[in-house]
């Protein structure tokens, strides 16, 4: 068992789990190395697309609804000026590459399913896990963004919900270069909203719970500052976010959300796959 059984006591307690040294660390850079070729390869054609923990702004923002089955780049707000143009170039102007990478090049397909990760969710109790999502998120020195305070679940939704995130650190995260943080016990509270797809096209958010999501700063959210190759395993209900990134320091990571492939996901979820069927842990697509 990779998990003990204090693990899992703290994953139904807490709502997340810190796994150190779950990855090694030439992993982490062969990960780190191969974003930096792709963002190299970065055409820019205009479509520049911004991304703020503000999803409103999502309405009309098709890169971003198309980007669940590609390879994409978003720009950090403050690496644009008002019309839109670059005032930063991509190697330090991105937030973040995703959504599909996972299934789209070989060396993201290895890390996202490398032993123990098979292992890690199935001691979770995920009976067919399905790779759905990954972001490589950059956290650039000086402008990495601020993400605010949400549950996975909003946005990626699942019924009964199943969604789990497995957050890699590729450098070491700490409270000066925006680390996580996250509310312990907080998956036992309600869903607050759903984001999804709106019938007259773009998105809307609706409301779920009137009950408030702990804003970054409040007590109850607690730094977890961890090491290169770490494992953070976040329930979908769980309320996380990150400060923005003002120090000399970057703070690469690497996302990947998984559901059950026993649950329900809905065709309103943003997140779409056209021609780009599920994979779980083998070569077997959904």
């Amino acid at each position: 068992m990779l998990l003990t059984d204090l693990d899992l006591e703290r994953w139904e307690q807490d709502g997340f789990l810190v796994l150190p040294d779950l990855v090694p660390a030439d992993a982490c850079d062969e990960l780190m190395t191969r974003g930096s070729e792709l963002v190299a390869r970065y055409d820019d054609d205009d479509e520049r697309s911004v991304f703020t923990t503000d999803q409103q702004d999502r309405h009309s923002d098709d890169k971003f609804l198309r980007s669940g089955a590609t390879i994409d780049f978003f720009w950090e707000t403050e690496a644009l000026d008002a019309d839109g143009n670059p005032v930063l170039d991509g190697a330090v102007g991105f937030n973040k590459m995703g959504h599909a990478q996972h299934d789209l090049d070989p060396v993201f397909d290895r890390f996202s399913r490398q032993d123990p990760l098979p292992a890690l969710v199935s001691e979770l109790g995920m009976t067919d896990p399905l790779l759905l999502q990954s972001m490589l998120i950059f956290k650039h020195a000086g402008v990495g963004g601020e993400v605010i305070s949400h549950q996975d679940a909003t946005f990626l939704y699942t019924d009964p919900v199943t969604v789990v995130g497995l957050w890699f650190a590729l450098e070491d995260a700490t409270v000066e270069n925006g680390c996580l943080f996250a509310q312990p016990g907080g998956h036992k509270g309600p869903l607050r909203q759903l984001f999804r797809r709106a019938d007259g096209g773009g998105t809307e958010f609706v409301d779920l719970d009137p009950t408030p999501l702990p804003e970054l700063g409040a007590a109850e959210l607690v730094p977890l500052e961890v090491t290169k190759g770490t494992c953070v395993v976040l329930h979908g209900l769980l309320p996380h976010g990150s400060h923005p990134n003002r120090s000399g320091r970057s703070r690469q990571a690497y996302s990947v959300h998984l559901i059950d492939g026993a649950a329900d996901y809905p065709a309103f979820n943003w997140l779409q796959r056209p021609n780009l069927p599920l994979r779980g842990f083998d070569n077997a697509r959904r």
